[in-house]
């Protein structure tokens, strides 16, 4: 129901009733501005459109808090989020007053500060998905942060730091016979800060050498560090080498944890997490003498390497790692996997050498005489 009345002072009213029956009204100088507003509220209640005016007033940052409460998100996920939101420019803007030029700005200022490009993806995803969310409940009528232009993201070739086999075995040598295991771990099997952290002797078979990945050690430090499911679609299996599993067989003997006690611990008993293994690696890094760049995630590249450059295939490597699919695992490492130039380059090398070979075997083997 809408209509348009003309008040005493000569001015023109428009009232209309949402779908909750809501009356709404505005006034204008001019009927046919009232009319023009009343056709513009018809026309995106029939397209779907349509959004309260008094929604729209929610801040960003209660708007984020609100959306952040619903969502399943596992503890290092919502501290991520939490520290996207933080970081917006708009926070205190009403929600119908962003523009897409507020969330440019914003963009602007995190590269300004030297923010990564792909943590500034990072963070842009999580408040593009709380825009969107926005929209869909009819909070705004469109999403201020669609087709903001981001940061170039270097190619996986430039940006990735992979360790030699050499600083793999510095760091090793560096580390104390109790964390010694724990790099081993990341370095030959693969697996991330958090999955290592969350081990336990159960999880070993030293008769089949396999390592199953069953939980992972969420958290910054020993307060907020708790066990939780792998992330999507990593829960695997692992089939460790028998060295690995030798050294892991040592430590189980050396520290005497029970089944179902974790295999890598704090001077203090408890779990890894991000913080004490991080120190950890720190110090490793400095007296073995490697590139401040170097982090405990990339002895995952370098095992994830090591299995390319063997011939394995990207389906192999993507369950070895724990990816959710093998596009993922393509994205990460595609640069590393020989290209259609490599292969022909190795097959005509292959034909060369028989070919130059060939005229000394067949003196070799001619019997005329």
């Amino acid at each position: 129901m809408a209509s348009i009345a003309k008040r005493d002072d000569g001015r023109w009213r428009a009232r209309y009733r949402d779908e909750a029956g809501k009356e709404h009204a505005r006034h204008f100088d001019r009927k046919i501005e009232a009319q023009r507003w009343l056709d513009e509220v018809t026309a995106a209640q029939v397209t779907g459109t349509y959004c309260d005016p008094g929604a729209g007033k929610i801040t960003f940052e209660a708007w984020f808090a609100e959306y952040a409460d619903r969502q399943v998100w596992v503890p290092g996920t919502r501290l991520t989020a939490s520290q996207a939101a933080g970081s917006v420019t708009f926070s205190t803007i009403p929600m119908a007053s962003i523009k897409p030029s507020h969330v440019q700005q914003w963009i602007k200022t995190l590269d300004q500060q030297g923010i990564a490009a792909t943590t500034i993806r990072t963070r842009y995803n999580y408040v593009h998905g709380a825009l969107r969310a926005a929209v869909i409940d009819r909070i705004i009528p469109a999403d201020p942060a669609a087709g903001v232009a981001l940061p170039r993201v270097r190619k996986s070739s430039a940006a990735m730091t992979i360790p030699t086999p050499e600083e793999v075995g510095r760091a090793l040598d560096a580390a104390s016979i109790y964390f010694r295991p724990f790099v081993a771990v990341c370095a030959f099997a693969g697996l991330r800060l958090g999955e290592a952290a969350g081990l336990q002797p159960g999880d070993v078979d030293f008769l089949r050498r396999t390592i199953a990945i069953r939980r992972q050690m969420q958290g910054e430090n020993a307060a907020t560090t708790r066990p939780m499911p792998p992330k999507y679609g990593s829960e695997r299996v692992v089939y460790a080498p028998a060295e690995l599993i030798d050294t892991l067989a040592a430590h189980v003997r050396l520290t005497g944890p029970g089944r179902d006690d974790f295999l890598f611990v704090t001077g203090d008993g408890g779990p890894h997490n991000r913080n004490t293994a991080g120190e950890q690696w720190r110090r490793i890094r400095q007296a073995a003498g490697l590139d401040d760049g170097y982090t405990l995630h990339d002895l995952r590249h370098f095992y994830a390497s090591g299995l390319i450059a063997s011939g394995c295939d990207v389906v192999t490597v993507q369950r070895a790692l724990g990816h959710s699919s093998a596009t993922i695992t393509l994205g990460v490492y595609s640069h590393l996997w020989p290209t259609a130039e490599d292969r022909t380059r190795a097959a005509a090398s292959d034909l060369m050498a028989a070919a130059l070979r060939a005229p000394a075997d067949s003196v070799r083997t001619d019997t005329r005489a």
